[in-house]
């Protein structure tokens, strides 16, 4: 099969999208599938060989975050062009509500179109001014994918459709076996945190007030951060005691990522809303890391009800001192939560979800007989 995959934000930036657009075109890829990405990239830098760039894209401020996305005339041209030459059979855009290069190839396809939902976003500034441009897009697409049960729930109560719920996958060989960073985990407990951390959604801040009331009972309790950011600004308001603890690694790579979550004994995510699913979490619970998360609708789901990990409540950083203490001081339970986890994100591995997403391929291509040629 034939198959274009369409990413609307910027792949020199990681992001969960991009992770899950470049992993399922690498799972495709390895069962037999022709694959060719289209996305936002410097041309200048290094990329995948399946990844054709459409330019340089432009940061917005989109679903309470900073996306980079592309969108105009020298995208549309891009777009066509690649449309033509790679003449798919089923293409595969996501989220094509963002007025970026997957609203474009929508616009322009003449193949079966299926479109994957990862936000659980009802309403934006940007969906209201793209309104009218929006139901075109959505009357074109012949399937529709959601990650989550509640992006599912959006495309029933605002999209006028239903969804197939197929989760974010994850490369669970790859977590299960990497080598912890060195040094690390360090004596007194290890606590781990991946994300932005200066986007407020990503409850960081609550992060650090229960490190700061752990802190003076635990002297070698210690907090690794990777992802971007300004320390300094993250750390501006708390004390040295505190600031002592945490060591930030930056961006790292996906191979720095498995190794960083093999080399934490807890895993936190303090996250605060805006989560449709919890990639991270699956990433943790394939590495082998029990997981310590905020109550969320999607992270509740992910952690099979609290069965293969900690629910906390959201935004309470006492609540989740004291669940980190817990656990931190009951190696068995960590070791029972690990286990449970390893249980459930079996069904997240990556072959098991993109087999899932063919099956959809092939009722979108049956649903909608396609001319010859892809492009306009």
């Amino acid at each position: 099969m034939r198959v274009g995959i369409v990413c609307p934000y910027s792949f020199d930036v990681p992001g969960g999208v991009q992770n899950h657009v470049r992993d399922l075109a690498e799972t495709l890829i390895g069962l037999g599938h022709e694959v060719s990405v289209l996305a936002p990239a410097d041309e200048d830098v290094p990329q995948p060989s399946y990844l054709v760039p459409a330019g340089r894209a432009v940061a917005v401020r989109y679903n309470g975050s900073v996306a980079r996305l592309s969108f105009g005339p020298i995208s549309a041209a891009r777009v066509r062009r690649w449309l033509t030459a790679g003449r798919f059979d089923v293409l595969h855009v996501h989220e094509p509500g963002t007025p970026s290069v997957s609203m474009l190839a929508v616009l322009y396809a003449r193949t079966p179109v299926v479109a994957t939902f990862h936000t659980a976003m009802t309403r934006s500034r940007a969906m209201v001014a793209a309104q009218g441009m929006l139901r075109v897009i959505l009357e074109k697409i012949t399937a529709r994918i959601a990650v989550s049960d509640l992006a599912r729930r959006v495309q029933v109560e605002h999209l006028d459709g239903g969804a197939w719920e197929i989760p974010n996958g994850v490369a669970v060989a790859k977590f299960a076996t990497a080598v912890p960073l060195p040094g690390w985990p360090g004596n007194g407990g290890t606590i781990g945190f991946l994300g932005r951390f200066t986007e407020p959604r990503k409850g960081f801040p609550v992060l650090l007030d229960a490190l700061a009331r752990l802190a003076p009972d635990r002297p070698g309790l210690r907090l690794l951060v990777a992802g971007p950011g300004d320390p300094e600004e993250a750390l501006a308001d708390h004390p040295p005691e505190v600031r002592d603890r945490v060591t930030f690694l930056g961006k790292v790579s996906e191979e720095d990522k498995a190794r960083m979550l093999r080399g934490v004994e807890v895993y936190v995510a303090p996250n605060v809303g805006g989560e449709s699913f919890g990639m991270i979490l699956t990433e943790a619970m394939a590495a082998g890391t029990p997981v310590v998360a905020s109550d969320l609708d999607a992270f509740r789901r992910v952690l099979d009800g609290g069965r293969a990990g900690v629910l906390v409540p959201t935004g309470d950083p006492v609540a989740l001192a004291t669940a980190l203490a817990d656990l931190l001081d009951d190696p068995a339970r960590r070791a029972s939560l690990a286990a449970r986890a390893a249980q459930v994100v079996a069904a997240f591995d990556w072959p098991v979800v993109a087999a899932r997403v063919v099956e959809v391929y092939a009722t979108a291509i049956e649903a909608a007989p396609v001319v010859s040629g892809s492009g306009p």
